[in-house]
């Protein structure tokens, strides 16, 4: 049985990854184009999510502060789960829905992009968020599980996997944090055709993650 039920994992995730790079290449590479131009000239990316998600939303912001694959200059990017210090005073003082919006409050404006991860597309704490980015002029991309749902109607636009659960749309969602760094690192690359050469220098070839 426990075999069959893997089986069953990987069978469904190979069906909605069939599904999935059909329509998410295009936006995920002109959503890297975009963040490339934007934090090319000082704009800055937050990010966000609960559980599973949060550490999506670290994994992306550590491949553009680091690398995705060749050296490169660094970009500002925060994931706003990761101050462990704000988050639990802010939820203490102000209440868990706002653990996320207070920090965009604190951090973003306008130009900026405001990136959330949801697995339900119902999290109170990132449609607190979105409305607070939408507020300041900031640009806010949501990545989700099935449409529709609560935070593609919050976001301007939203990347909705079509996936029967929670850890399957997980699964996607890395895929999808590749395929963004993917497209963001070419952008750079036609934007920034010679870098100072403290960030060209050769280094060892890893994951970093």
């Amino acid at each position: 049985m426990k075999l069959a039920t893997e089986v069953t994992h990987c069978d469904d995730l190979m069906k909605a990854l069939d599904g999935f790079r059909r329509y998410a290449s295009p936006v995920l590479r002109r959503w890297g184009a975009d963040l490339a131009d934007r934090l090319g000239s000082g704009a800055r990316l937050l990010v966000a999510g609960n559980g599973g998600s949060a550490a999506q939303a670290q994994h992306l912001t550590a491949e553009l502060v680091g690398r995705y694959r060749d050296d490169r200059p660094p970009f500002s990017a925060l994931s706003l789960h990761a101050d462990t210090s704000s988050t639990t005073a802010i939820a203490n003082d102000y209440g868990v829905q706002e653990i996320f919006a207070r920090q965009v409050a604190a951090h973003g404006r306008a130009g900026d992009v405001l990136m959330l991860l949801s697995t339900s597309g119902a999290s109170e704490n990132l449609l607190v968020a979105a409305e607070e980015a939408r507020r300041l002029g900031m640009t806010v991309r949501v990545l989700t599980g099935p449409a529709p749902n609560p935070l593609q109607r919050a976001g301007d636009e939203a990347l909705c996997v079509d996936a029967a659960t929670a850890a399957t749309v997980q699964e996607l969602h890395l895929v999808a944090v590749h395929m963004l760094c993917e497209s963001f690192d070419a952008a750079v690359g036609r934007l920034r055709p010679s870098v100072d050469r403290r960030w060209t220098d050769p280094v060892t070839e890893g994951d970093g993650i």
